[in-house]
């Protein structure tokens, strides 16, 4: 139990410091753009890291590859750790790239995210949709396609993103408006905040209790 705590312990931390992040992006992009992104992207990755290291103590009594949410963050962590590809780069990225947004001029983007109940605003870290195809279908032949993984789980996520995250209304959208798929992305943050109120609520239900200032904070939302 003690083990588990430390990893919730961890996550919440990395979680307060991504909104951190996000309220210095505004006022650091005008004094050096390149570190306001940076620092964004490195936060979210260390979300994700911290997701992961809860999986990693915690597999073994929940089944994260059973819902689509916590399967995508696994999926997501995964492909931003090994890096031995050149997919999911986030959209402040791709925008700052050399020529950076000028690059686009006349494009269209179709920018698409999940609805969060009661919540104002969401923070947005938004990734191509292709490459969580590129990542787990074998039949688009990519070279960034994640290789240790068995057929039967990649039915089962190729499931979850096209019918459970409904990737694939997204794409038909995208089809019936003729945007190319490499100008799709998805929101990866409302799919984050379901993940970790489902693993936290689980854990809730377990008899897991949050200690520290910022795990407490984060038990909150799944009451």
């Amino acid at each position: 139990m003690k083990i588990r705590q430390q990893a919730i312990t961890t996550l919440s931390n990395n979680m307060r410091r991504y909104v951190e992040a996000n309220l210095n992006f505004a006022k650091l992009k005008h004094v050096d753009l390149e570190e306001a992104i940076d620092n964004l992207d490195r936060a979210f990755e260390a979300k994700v890291e911290g997701f992961h290291s809860l999986y990693d103590v915690d597999k073994n009594d929940f089944d994260y590859f059973a819902h689509p949410d916590t399967a995508l963050i696994i999926v997501l962590r995964n492909a931003l750790h090994h890096r031995d590809h050149e997919i999911f780069r986030s959209w402040n990225a791709d925008m700052y790239q050399d020529g950076g947004p000028y690059r686009f001029l006349g494009a269209e983007f179709l920018l698409a995210a999940h609805y969060v109940n009661n919540a104002p605003r969401v923070a947005g870290q938004f990734y191509k949709l292709q490459d969580f195809f590129m990542r787990i279908d074998p039949a688009l032949s990519s070279p960034a396609l994640e290789r240790r993984m068995g057929d039967r789980s990649r039915r089962q996520i190729l499931q979850h993103f096209s019918e459970d995250l409904g990737f694939k209304e997204i794409l038909l959208k995208a089809e019936a408006e003729r945007y190319p798929l490499k100008q799709i992305y998805i929101n990866v943050v409302p799919i984050f905040i379901s993940a970790t109120c489902r693993v936290f609520k689980s854990l809730k239900q377990r008899g897991m209790k949050f200690e520290g200032f910022d795990a407490s904070a984060y038990e909150h939302p799944v009451h």
